[in-house]
């Protein structure tokens, strides 16, 4: 690799060199596959470049169900403005799950998940994943976008009171009394970017 360094600074080539040894995980993406990902998203997730090639993002998800509940979030600010970002939970290779931050930018924005680049941040350091079941993670992801338990009840189907329970044993799992004192637990950001589908200000 040290010859290539080499031979694009003696060129005055730097994209690829940029884009393998950015020190933030990028990845291209066609219609929620991966087509290629430089060093750091690879080594993010635990796997090497080649193992994330063509295949679809879902594998970097906890569930399946967080995949379709989450993919589709950043459509409307990718094609009203081309800028989002939110704040997920995703896997790790060895299921390990962990919070990062997600950027997105369409090169095709009439429909915005044809082709993109999103860059992925890991935020573990300033903020270690709390357990969560699944059903919970998906829970905190409505609540984040700003339903209420009613309407979260509905968008599930599950009862009003049994997604009332569900949401208080996540306040107690994050030591919050509400769901505002949550979103602080959460990093300190507003509802507005914790899996939501609103743009980046």
């Amino acid at each position: 690799m040290e010859l290539r360094t080499e031979d694009c600074f003696r060129d005055g080539d730097f994209a690829e060199l940029a884009y393998l040894n950015a020190p933030v995980g990028l990845v291209v993406t066609e219609n929620r596959v991966i087509r290629d990902c430089n060093n750091a998203f690879a080594n993010m997730f635990g796997y090497a470049r080649s193992e994330l090639r063509d295949r679809l993002f879902a594998v970097l998800y906890p569930s399946e169900a967080e995949f379709v509940n989450i993919r589709d979030r950043g459509v409307p600010a990718l094609r009203a403005c081309n800028t989002y970002w939110d704040e997920r939970v995703m896997a790790r290779k060895d299921g390990a799950l962990f919070w990062c931050r997600v950027r997105g930018h369409s090169f095709t924005p009439d429909e915005p998940l044809m082709r993109a680049v999103w860059s992925f941040s890991d935020l573990s350091e300033t903020r270690p994943y709390v357990p969560l079941t699944a059903r919970e993670r998906e829970v905190v992801s409505f609540l984040t976008d700003g339903l209420t338990s009613k309407e979260i009840a509905r968008e599930i189907g599950l009862s009003y009171r049994t997604v009332e329970v569900y949401r208080a044993r996540i306040l107690k799992k994050f030591g919050a009394s509400n769901t505002s004192a949550l979103f602080v637990s959460l990093g300190g950001v507003s509802s507005d970017h914790v899996v939501s589908d609103v743009a980046e200000h």
